[in-house]
This record gives C-alpha cells, structure tokens and sequence, in this order.
C-alpha cells in the first residue's frame, strides 16, 4: 500500500505546503492574464484627468505619463494591469455648478483627446463598441470620456450634444449635488432634500435625447428612486461605472438587490467600485473584500451584469492587493480562485459592457429619424444671478418681480461665500 501513496509522499516532501499554495496562486494568475489577453479589460470610471488639473492645471507639457509617481494610474501601471479600455472621468467638482462647470469639463475632455495624441503608442480615442475591439487588436488602450455629473451640461440639451460630437460616451446624471432637473445620492441618506422627486420632466427630456444620441446613461450617484423611473422609461440598458453592492456595504452610493435584479432584466450593468468606504463601509479593506461585491452580484442577478469600475485616481483609500491600476489581475485571478468559470470573468471583464454599448448603438440607429429635442428647460427652473434669459420670451418684464427674491437670495449666497 506504501508503494501506492510513494510518488505522493515524495512531491510533498520536495514541495512543502507553501510552495504547493504558491503555485495554485500561480496557475489562477496564469489564466487571469491568458483571459486578459482575449477579452478586453473594460474599466468604467479613473479620474486620472481631474488629477492633471489638480496637479498639473491639464499642463500635459509638464507631465510625462511614462514616469508620474503621483497618481494610481500611469502608462507602465496601465501596461501590468492589462488595461483593455478605460472611460476617463470628464469630472468637475459641484461647486463650478452654476458657474463655469460646461468650461471646466470642455477642458477635461480636452485633457483627454490631448493625452491620446501625446502617447499615441498607448492609447486610442474610442467612440464605440468596434473602437475598443481595434484598439484591443492593436495593443493599446482605447480611450473613452464619460462627464461625472449632470451639472456640466448647465441643464442645456444643446450642451450635451455638443459634449456627445466630442466624444463624450456617458454622463452620470448628477454627482454629489443635485441638478435643477435630478436629485442626487445625498437625498437618500437625509442630509440634504428632495427637490424632483427623483427626475423632472426635464429630466425625463434627457433620459429620451440620451436614448437617441446613443449616449450611456450613468447611474452612480443618483437616489434609489432616480435609478428606478430611468430604469422604467429608457430604452437603452444603463450602467453604474462605479458603484458597488448595497447588502455587503449599506452605503448609499451602493446599488441595492432590488435594483441589481432590475438591471438584469434590462440588461445593464453595475461596475464594481474599489473605494475602501463603499467596499467595507470603513477606511479599510483588502482584495477579497472587493470580490466579495463580484459574488454577491453574481449571486443575485448572474454574472451578466458585472464589470470593473476601480475609481482608480478619484478616492483616496483603496483596498490591499488594488493599490493602483497594475494590480487589477489580482483581483480577477481571485475571482478564478473562487470558481468563476472563463466565461464568467470574460463578461465581467469586456463583455458586458461591449454588450450593453452595441445595445445602447442599436437604439439609437432605429432612433435615427427622431429629430433632436429642442425644448428648454423652464426658465423658472434655472434662474440665477449667472444666467442670462436670451431666448425666453416669455421671462421678461412678468418674470422679473416674482424671480427677485430668489435672485436676491442667491446673490447674498454668493457674498456671503465670498
């Protein structure tokens, strides 16, 4: 019997336990990178461009992408973390609502198409499902924009438009502020009020124009009752590019389990957040903890639904083993360990998101002969000591005494600031 068991005894004895572990751990990474090679790693949401302008006021001149230390995300960090193809945040803080937001995030954009002509050999600007392929084919990153929050469009459909010609892919509806026309996440936790309950009728304009332009409709940062009327009306799947799963962290900017099963019958997908607060709910939290949002989601509404959206550059506290974008293939060879089978962690990787991008392209071919809404938001609506009235024939000498006390009011809130 002894002579049975010998070969085993032997290969335990030349290759104690830990080495036994290490190679298991080896095997998993060795088919993380091959399903990395195949599949493009898609991530939704890196705010690397808000890092230029908070270090480099977008002097890309004085940056070298190829050596920046400062910031999760550089080219050799992107090289060793496989990254397939990135939308990078257009992003600027609320405080520029009102004021010089629509500037500000055509700078941001600006940032973006400049750093893809600057490194040519590693990024592509991409505008569509076909561009992340090619860019995939030829070994770079391809490069997409979607605006963090509904206030860089200054409540103009003309506006978004606009940032759509320039290749903007997404728009988060609100950030951590409402809009005029979309109550933010904030709402749910109490610490500020409703002011739409959920979506205005402009609100609901933009959700449609969306719809026609072929724009992805972003639902991070919005309250539970925003996610559910875009859910009832849009035609197009929607995404969450960087929220993570309610029932394992309860923060609000997490996604909860009747909304995931939502999601899944409509086809979009949720983009698994990195950020330490909405991982565990504290300042901590290792790998493991982050796939643990991948299984929970998996569990409730499949595999379908899932895909990566690190924040890499956005947050300041990131989970042990996700320290920066290289080290993303840790996490989806964690996700083998746990028994995700290929085909699993190819949707969560690319898939799911080519998917919902072709359905959202779909839906706004057969919207082809819809003419663009042209329909302004009430001036009501909007009226502050920065905007003007040209246009609004109506907002003139009737709507002067009754807009007084909210321009006098705004404009003491400004001083007052000030």
């Amino acid at each position: 019997m002894l002579t049975l068991y010998f070969p085993l005894i032997f290969w335990i004895f030349v290759h104690p336990p830990s080495t036994l572990l290490l190679h298991a751990a080896d095997q998993y990474m060795t088919r993380a990178l091959r399903l990395m090679s195949e599949t493009p790693l898609i991530d939704g949401h890196n705010d690397l461009p808000w890092q230029l302008r908070k270090q480099f006021n977008n002097e890309l001149n004085k940056v070298d992408l190829n050596t920046l230390e400062t910031t999760h995300t550089n080219i050799p960090k992107i090289k060793t973390g496989r990254l397939g193809a990135q939308f990078w945040s257009a992003y600027v803080p609320c405080d520029a609502q009102y004021k010089d937001a629509v500037r500000q995030t055509l700078e941001q954009i600006d940032v973006v198409h400049r750093i893809c002509q600057k490194y040519p050999e590693t990024f592509m600007f991409a505008t569509s499902s076909q561009d992340i392929m090619d860019a995939f084919r030829m070994n770079k990153t391809a490069s997409l924009i979607g605006v963090e929050g509904g206030h860089s469009i200054d409540s103009s459909l003309g506006t978004l438009r606009t940032m759509y010609h320039l290749g903007v892919r997404y728009l988060t509806l609100t950030h951590s502020c409402n809009t005029p026309w979309a109550d933010n996440w904030l709402v749910d936790t109490g610490s500020e009020p409703s002011q739409h309950n959920g979506l205005s009728h402009f609100g609901k304009q933009l959700i449609s124009e969306m719809n026609r332009l072929g724009m992805l409709i972003d639902l991070a940062h919005v309250t539970v009752a925003v996610m559910n009327q875009v859910l009832d009306m849009s035609r197009a799947p929607v995404i969450f590019s960087h929220s993570s799963a309610y029932s394992v962290c309860q923060h609000k900017r997490n996604v909860p389990d009747d909304v995931l099963k939502r999601v899944k019958q409509t086809e979009g997908i949720v983009m698994v957040n990195f950020y330490n607060d909405y991982v565990t709910c504290s300042k901590t939290a290792k790998l493991s903890d982050v796939a643990d949002h991948f299984d929970h989601i998996k569990k409730v509404a499949g595999a379908s639904i899932i895909g990566f959206g690190g924040d890499y550059d956005g947050v300041t506290r990131l989970p042990e083993g996700l320290e920066d974008v290289s080290k993303v293939p840790n996490l989806v060879a964690e996700l083998l360990r746990r028994g995700w089978t290929d085909e699993e962690v190819n949707a969560a990787l690319g898939n799911n998101l080519l998917r919902v991008l072709r359905k959202v392209e779909e839906v706004r071919d057969k919207m082809n002969g819809t003419n663009p809404d042209d329909v302004p938001i009430p001036y009501e609506e909007v009226m502050n000591p920065c905007r003007t009235s040209h246009g609004y024939p109506n907002a003139g000498a009737d709507h002067s005494l009754s807009a007084l006390p909210l321009l006098l009011t705004m404009a003491l809130i400004t001083l007052t600031a000030i």
